[in-house]
């Protein structure tokens, strides 16, 4: 599952599985957002570099994202990372515009061509959250529950997302 996971009551969890937590709140009329993964008892090496290297992705996004660049220039700094780390961005999915509504422009993509996008400009509010497979990008979204997204190979993806603020000298993390 890359995200959108419906909860159960159904216990599957195991030791060894990595699991994304994704909390939204409202809070006098404004929209918050941020998710976290957490490892389950032994996780082996590769799934805790996924993990790793994932919330390193954001992280990277969150420097990048600065007053007068682009999106693009996000996107790119995190698209860079994960392949450099032969990992892949979900495409299909983006971060988000967050403000009184829960998701508001601008798309905020994981991969992209630095100069291009969106001028991100002192004020704005939005996520940054890249989904970073360890297979291929490509996603689908569960018939079953028409809700749930999974690769479409079946290998991991992880999840980190935090809400930024642009500020007139960088950015201030609303949210992690």
């Amino acid at each position: 599952v890359v995200c959108h996971g419906i909860p159960s009551t159904r216990e599957f969890l195991k030791s060894g599985d990595i699991l994304n937590v994704d909390v939204s709140t409202i809070y006098k009329g404004y929209f918050a957002d941020a998710s976290r993964m957490f490892m389950i008892g032994e996780v082996s090496p590769d799934m805790q570099r996924l993990v790793q290297v994932t919330k390193e992705c954001r992280d990277i996004g969150i420097q990048t994202a600065q007053p007068w660049a682009r999106l693009g220039d996000v996107g790119a700094a995190i698209q860079e990372h994960a392949e450099k780390n032969g990992y892949s961005v979900v495409r299909d999915l983006c971060g988000h515009g967050c403000g009184v509504k829960f998701h508001e422009e601008p798309d905020v993509e994981h991969f992209g061509k630095r100069g291009t996008g969106m001028l991100i400009v002192p004020g704005m509010t939005f996520t940054i959250e890249p989904m970073i497979n360890m297979g291929s990008y490509e996603v689908f979204i569960d018939e079953a529950d028409g809700w749930t997204v999974c690769t479409d190979d079946g290998l991991p993806s992880a999840q980190w997302e935090s809400q930024i603020l642009i500020t007139e000298d960088g950015n201030e993390i609303l949210t992690q």
